[in-house]
């Protein structure tokens, strides 16, 4: 039986835990090759040994998302290997610092925005012509509620997933006219060690596991999705509709 994702080529970056590490294998038992970006070496190892138990094979890249320089010797390395990308997943990001706005640390405030944001910037910009390269490029990049339902003390966060939400929206007007689609994807409270780690009181049995979650955003990455500039809620279980000015 042919897979869906047979000979797609996918970038997941924060692949090693939570819903990185459970779309890497979901994509993997689809067929997909998977180029897995993690910090931690033994992460990724465990993660190929479990990419290799669903059927299909990895490609270990250990990588922190800040290290900007490191995401283009990627791409370059993509274009020489396989010349195009067919799914790029910007998955990798932190809760960043809790506090009211005038106690933020800057340096908390620059590391947020760095990894939640600059990156997938540097990402679209390293890896736009080999999504461009793919007969149907797919792009998704995970934001959060919090991006609209803003609250105290979480200011940063908010902040930064805002900023996605619109570095995701232009690439997506500006990409409209060729094969690439770009969509946003919140999966709402998920059981992860970094909603445990915002909420430490929460119970985390009363929440959906990164699998279940994972399983959603695979239809966002097949062939067949012709939706773009477009934001995906788990928990609505459709996409919202984004407020257009009059």
């Amino acid at each position: 039986m042919t897979k869906p994702l047979a000979d797609r080529i996918v970038l997941i970056t924060g692949a090693t835990r939570g819903i990185g590490r459970a779309l890497a294998l979901a994509l993997a038992h689809g067929g997909a090759h998977v180029v897995a970006t993690g910090r931690t070496q033994g992460a990724l190892e465990e993660l190929d040994d479990a990419v290799r138990a669903a059927g299909s094979t990895a490609t270990l890249v250990p990588l922190d998302v800040r290290d900007f320089p490191g995401i283009y010797r990627l791409a370059k390395a993509l274009d020489e290997r396989h010349g195009r990308l067919d799914i790029l997943v910007g998955n990798a990001a932190i809760g960043g610092q809790r506090s009211p706005l005038d106690h933020v640390d800057p340096a908390a405030w620059d590391e947020i925005l760095a990894v939640n944001v600059t990156a997938n910037w540097h990402l679209i910009r390293a890896m736009d012509l080999l999504l461009r390269r793919s007969a149907a490029g797919r792009a998704v990049f995970m934001t959060s509620g919090a991006a609209t339902n803003t609250r105290a003390y979480g200011g940063p966060y908010s902040v930064s997933k805002a900023a996605l939400n619109a570095l995701a929206r232009t690439y997506a007007a500006e990409t409209d006219s060729t094969p690439v689609r770009i969509n946003l994807f919140n999966p709402g409270p998920t059981r992860t060690r970094m909603r445990a780690q915002v909420m430490p009181g929460e119970d985390p049995m009363t929440l959906p596991t990164p699998e279940q979650v994972a399983e959603t955003i695979v239809p966002l990455c097949l062939p067949s999705c012709m939706e773009t500039g477009k934001l995906y809620d788990y928990r609505a279980g459709k996409y919202l509709e984004f407020t257009q000015p009059a």
